[in-house]
């Protein structure tokens, strides 16, 4: 089955269940974290809340990273990635993303937090809300993928920041999401689902020979208008190592574009100091 092109509100709101889970998921797990827990401890607890809500599939399997970690500070190769045995102590900084299926509807999240009080932290967070409004607004303008990429990363420099999202596989801000599905079994090649390597796979032939691709980045294949359909959005920047970022849902259409929810802890977080300061 394809990525998502455009959907209908009743198909949107399958997707924003999906996502609103994960946020309750990670809001849960953030709760009981405590110092002396380990990444791989944290990703066990994703994943056995979400198989108890009715995930069945996954675009990924939970990740964490703690401390600096979440800068990815010093990662050269992918298993990197990988949670780790590295554990929380008071006044680190967190990084829980998961990418789950339910019933073929798909959502990728990214959820940051401190244990206790970091001030590094407070200012990183508050400076990564307004790459929140910069990419929603020029997707509406209709810049191409590539020049979207660039502007975040001209905004990270302003801000005295580094880019980490550019440390992903692809460098990659975003990839496409959408409903997953087909004949190869619920299954997982860690860290990712079969299904959904199958229809990625798929999806990088077919965009590829119509000049686009599902994964979105600052590199030429992405220098084209962006594509209808939904994204996962995932900027990172860092801060003497500490790291903090978002990934949700942006919905493109033909000439519109927007956060398919604003319901989110990162937005209430934002307004809530904003209001405050």
């Amino acid at each position: 089955m394809a990525l998502a092109r455009v959907h209908d509100e009743a198909e949107l709101e399958r997707f924003r269940d999906v996502q609103r889970l994960c946020y309750r998921c990670a809001d849960e797990v953030a709760a009981t974290l405590e110092p002396g827990v380990t990444e791989r401890e944290a990703c066990r607890r994703m994943r056995r809340w979400l198989r108890a809500h009715g995930v069945d599939d996954w675009l990924h399997t939970p990740f964490a990273w703690f401390g600096d970690r979440t800068a990815f500070r010093g990662f050269r190769f992918p298993t990197q990635f990988l949670p780790s045995g590295t554990r929380l102590e008071e006044g680190m900084p967190y990084i829980l993303d998961m990418a789950p299926v339910r019933d073929g509807y798909a959502a990728d999240i990214g959820y940051g937090g401190v244990l206790g009080e970091n001030r590094i932290w407070d200012r990183v967070d508050a400076d990564l809300a307004a790459h929140r409004t910069l990419i929603l607004d020029l997707v509406r303008e209709r810049r191409t993928f590539a020049d979207v990429y660039a502007e975040v990363d001209a905004l990270i420099d302003r801000q005295g920041h580094q880019n980490r999202h550019r440390k992903y596989p692809g460098r990659v801000i975003g990839h496409q999401v959408g409903v997953i599905g087909g004949i190869l079994p619920k299954r997982v090649g860690f860290p990712f689902g079969v299904r959904f390597l199958q229809t990625i796979g798929r999806e990088l032939v077919k965009e590829r020979l119509e000049g686009r691709s599902p994964l979105w980045s600052g590199a030429a294949r992405s220098q084209h208008p962006p594509t209808p359909g939904l994204w996962a959005v995932e900027p990172h920047i860092a801060f003497r190592g500490v790291g903090v970022k978002f990934e949700e849902i942006l919905v493109v259409t033909g000439d519109d574009a927007y956060w398919l929810d604003d319901d989110l802890p990162h937005v209430h977080r934002w307004a809530g100091r904003e209001a405050a300061a």
